[in-house]
């Protein structure tokens, strides 16, 4: 990135390959990459589903980009967020990572994860997790012209929140969820003017 990015009123900054990111995403390598590859596009498998919802766990109280810093080390530590390896890990791998210093050790978060594993394998007789989650994809978006004006929550993932916790899950509270909408596409939060905005497919 050059060393002038120009600033849009909007909060958007436009880097030196000429691409409009808000400023979150625009001076981190490593933001920048996952903003631009990742964040907001449609995920809809169960592994993939289940590894988003534990990271948006882990990240409460956290920046994202602490989480992002760790995620090689969290796959690793959860097999890869194989639900049906997960959820059979007992009180030793608890302690296994309560003492992996590449994650966030955070005991109560760990044995969420675990939780969910356990409660992800039991929706599959219901249609799935990525079912689920998705089914709760509101009629239309938000669309933010400026940070201020990105929603932290909404009826929807109010609602999925409800629905998760009545199907054993924890740690899924409505900001924790909204922010799950957010990363796997299920809503569009990307400002408008980005260069990411309605790039998902999913919003025309």
């Amino acid at each position: 990135m050059s060393d002038d990015p120009t600033t849009i009123p909007d909060g958007l900054v436009t880097g030196d390959d000429g691409l409009a990111r808000p400023a979150w995403a625009a001076a981190d390598p490593m933001l920048r990459e996952y903003y631009d590859t990742e964040w907001g596009m449609p995920v809809h498998g169960e592994r993939g589903v289940f590894e988003r919802l534990s990271l948006e766990a882990f990240q409460s109280g956290l920046s994202w980009r602490t989480i992002l810093a760790k995620r090689p080390a969290f796959r690793a530590a959860f097999a890869g967020f194989d639900p049906d390896v997960v959820a059979a890990f007992g009180d030793d791998d608890v302690e296994r990572l309560m003492a992996d210093a590449g994650i966030v050790r955070n005991r109560a978060k760990i044995t969420a994860t675990i939780t969910n594993a356990n409660a992800t394998i039991a929706l599959r007789a219901d249609g799935g997790l990525a079912d689920l989650v998705w089914s709760f994809k509101p009629d239309v978006t938000p669309a933010p012209r400026t940070i201020a004006e990105v929603p932290t929550t909404s009826e929807a993932s109010v609602a999925l929140s409800k629905a998760l916790r009545k199907r054993g899950f924890a740690f899924v509270g409505p900001t924790t969820m909204h922010a799950l909408m957010e990363a796997l596409g299920i809503v569009d939060t990307h400002l408008v003017g980005s260069h990411r905005r309605g790039t998902s497919g999913v919003w025309g």
